[in-house]
């Protein structure tokens, strides 16, 4: 995916889910980045935050900086590279949950709530080994600024390796 198809893929999804939040009578203001999400919050002080984890600017900066100026917000970090890493990271910057994408509106409402959360029930089913591989590599992959060759040596792959791997969708479970 381009860069351009997944801004635009992710202002889709965020425009969305602010058009279900308002629909469930809920106040919503959003941001395409990072900055912008702290900008918007302090001219709004909303009670709750949903944040990509991979926004422009870094989504857990950004989460850093909304509970320094909004101590009592609830905030959810939504991603679609999940990992237990990244979760451990996200829940000790200060977010009440993680989910994964795609999570809807009743989800995401239901966790700011306080509600028994949605995927903590008996149908959980754990993630292969082939997606935790895969979002390994695109969580190493960002954390390198998507530079193949860097990313590749911390993996400790050949870079064509590498980009096999990346040529594949991700794994469904």
């Amino acid at each position: 995916m381009t860069a351009a198809a997944s801004r635009s893929a992710r202002a889709v999804y965020r425009e969305r889910l602010a058009r279900s939040f308002r629909e469930n009578g809920y106040e919503t203001a959003t941001a395409e980045d990072a900055d912008g999400g702290v900008r918007t919050a302090r001219e709004f002080s909303p009670q709750g935050a949903v944040l990509d984890l991979r926004m422009p600017g870094d989504g857990l900066e950004s989460l850093k900086r909304l509970i320094d100026e909004h101590p009592g917000i609830r905030a959810v970090i939504l991603t679609g590279y999940g990992g237990i890493a990244t979760a451990i990271e996200a829940v000790r910057a200060g977010a009440i949950d993680y989910l994964t994408k795609p999570a809807d509106a009743e989800q995401i409402l239901a966790v700011l709530s306080g509600q028994r959360h949605p995927q903590a029930d008996e149908s959980y089913q754990a993630p292969s080994l082939d997606r935790l591989e895969w979002e390994h590599i695109q969580r190493v992959l960002h954390d390198h600024g998507d530079n193949i060759s860097r990313a590749s040596e911390t993996l400790g792959l050949h870079r064509r390796s590498l980009q096999r791997k990346l040529q594949k969708y991700p794994p469904n479970q």
